[in-house]
């Protein structure tokens, strides 16, 4: 087996690499869409944040030119710089003939050489990947639960309840919205409520965010930025102070207008329990029914500890939907 390092030019390997995505899709994937295949080739050389990486791409034995594998190697900048993020993609017809543990042991090298000492990853559950994460020894630090809300089974007043509702609770709060990148005016704002994630559930050893208008601008929609999806924003500003207190992001890749991916939903600690994060979603489906008459289904991913939002998501229907995401870590060490 041969492991090279993909050169960003070189769109025929990632042509290649697309096809290994989507036939591992196909075998593990049972809900969502595939990523379209601009955004793949983005995300491939860029990540969602733009985040330092290393793509390797595995290729059949003697001789064999065919792609049957690749890893993109995440290397954190910002924030967690003693780990590194590798998932490895392995042609389903090329399993458990060693590709995926020859890509995870050359991502462990890599990232050694980077500094490194833990290497995360994430697999559906009871998947291919799942099962390949327990064989080498990964642990468990994180369980998240998928919730798909189906908006075909809403009746059709009851998003303009659960917004008048909200509403009443969050009076002396206005919504602002956007389209595509946060704009300038917003940039600061904006950032300071993605500070408030930092008190959700996550694993264990894991950096706060750090924030602030300039990584922002530069790293946080990349893929909005490049034209690759399409972004909707709902905020809550107190009228009083003019202070932002809750966000919410939808993104939709065009070639699938029937999915949206709830990104960030946010409430500022000093803002909680006036019902923003109700509120913005609801103004976002109210808004969505209008600027995405295709759109069918959100879905989303909270962790099992993160009660309040899975009670908002429980409040407008969305219902567990097997499988969910498991999030594993294991010392660069001790990767065999």
């Amino acid at each position: 087996m041969r492991i090279v390092r993909w050169d960003p030019s070189d769109q025929e390997t990632a042509s290649a690499c697309y096809e290994v995505l989507l036939a591992a899709h196909s075998a593990d994937e049972p809900i969502e869409p595939p990523k379209s295949a601009g955004t793949f080739r983005f995300t491939l050389a860029k990540g969602f944040e733009r985040d330092p990486s290393e793509v390797w791409v595995a290729f059949g034995a003697d001789g064999d030119t065919r792609v049957v594998g690749f890893c993109r190697l995440g290397l954190p900048d910002l924030e967690n710089r003693d780990r590194a993020w590798a998932n490895p993609v392995v042609h389903p017809a090329a399993r458990r003939q060693g590709a995926g543990r020859e890509l995870l042991r050359h991502a462990a090298s890599r990232a050694a050489a980077n500094g490194r000492v833990i290497l995360e990853g994430m697999a559906l559950s009871d998947s291919a990947g799942d099962a390949f994460a327990r064989r080498v020894g990964a642990t468990l630090a994180l369980t998240e639960v998928r919730r798909v809300q189906d908006l075909g089974t809403l009746p059709t007043d009851r998003v303009a309840e659960l917004r008048a509702t909200a509403t009443r609770a969050a009076a002396g709060y206005r919504l602002v919205t956007w389209t595509g990148p946060v704009p300038d005016e917003y940039l600061d704002q904006v950032a300071e409520v993605y500070s408030a994630i930092n008190d959700a559930p996550r694993g264990e050893g894991q950096d706060d965010e750090v924030w602030d208008a300039a990584r922002l601008r530069d790293r946080e929609s990349a893929v909005l930025r490049a034209g690759y999806m399409r972004g909707y924003w709902v905020a809550a500003v107190a009228e009083a102070t003019g202070e932002m207190a809750a966000i919410t992001e939808i993104v939709i890749d065009p070639e699938h207008p029937e999915w949206g991916f709830q990104q960030l939903t946010a409430v500022t600690r000093p803002h909680r329990g006036h019902r923003l994060g109700l509120l913005v979603k609801t103004a976002m489906l109210e808004w969505l029914a209008v600027a995405e008459p295709k759109l069918e289904r959100i879905a989303t991913g909270n962790a099992a500890a993160n009660e309040h939002m899975i009670a908002v998501n429980d409040t407008l229907g969305y219902e567990v939907t097997e499988p969910g995401y498991h999030f594993y870590e294991i010392p660069v060490s001790e990767v065999q």
